[in-house]
């Protein structure tokens, strides 16, 4: 088995997007973001990303496809395939097991959604045992800045979730709402979490709003 967590740095990407951007839709040059997707597969063999849409939708992947599916997890039990899920302050949240392996797009709708469940669930039906998951870097609680409404709609599902920015104001800690959905699944967690907003090292949208993407690779 084989995960990693990308960065900002190491890629060929220019300007905003300087310089491992991965993502096909955020307006770098489409052969840039090719370039720095081929230095990863050399090193990690063929990859899979994904159209993500803040949607619930799981794609069971048994070959790596040119076309990108749209879902917000992907998921396989074949070995030498790797999963890929692109952030830029979601959580890039990596589920691994011995049998099944899986790539998740944790944001906000994704917590309110309930996506990780519906992995962890798809992935015992595959025969998954035993799985853990890898928390990568995203936006912290204090960081995450939301109006009301949105507030209320995420604690009222996620209490964990509820934090404050430094100033005070009302803010969404969504990997603590993470960490306790994966404790109710009785999933260990190893936490490889950086606050992306903090770290220039990384791509934040809510920081810089024009930007890349960095990823979380997964594969048996």
């Amino acid at each position: 088995m084989a995960t990693r967590f990308t960065n900002r740095t190491g890629g060929v990407s220019t300007g905003a997007f300087a310089s491992l951007n991965l993502g096909l839709h955020v307006g770098d040059e489409a052969s840039s973001v090719r370039q720095n997707r081929a230095s990863l597969e050399k090193a990690m063999g063929p990859i899979q990303f994904m159209n993500q849409v803040h949607g619930d939708r799981i794609a069971v992947i048994e070959a790596v496809t040119d076309v990108d599916p749209t879902c917000d997890a992907l998921v396989t039990g074949i070995r030498n395939i790797s999963l890929a899920v692109q952030v830029a302050d979601c959580i890039p949240l990596l589920l691994t097991s011995r049998e099944v392996v899986a790539a998740v797009h944790v944001g906000r709708r994704g917590i309110v959604n309930e996506i990780t469940r519906k992995t962890i669930n798809l992935m015992r039906d595959m025969g998954a045992q035993g799985i853990a998951a890898i928390i990568g870097p995203a936006i912290c609680g204090m960081c995450y800045e939301v109006s009301q409404d949105v507030y209320e709609e995420v604690i009222t599902l996620h209490p964990f979730a509820e934090s404050k920015t430094r100033q005070g104001t009302l803010a969404l800690d969504l990997p603590a709402a993470l960490r306790s959905v994966l404790s109710d699944e009785g999933v260990g967690i190893v936490n490889k979490f950086t606050c992306t907003f903090e770290s220039t090292d990384h791509f934040s949208y809510r920081r810089d709003g024009v930007t890349g993407r960095q990823a979380g690779i997964i594969s048996l």
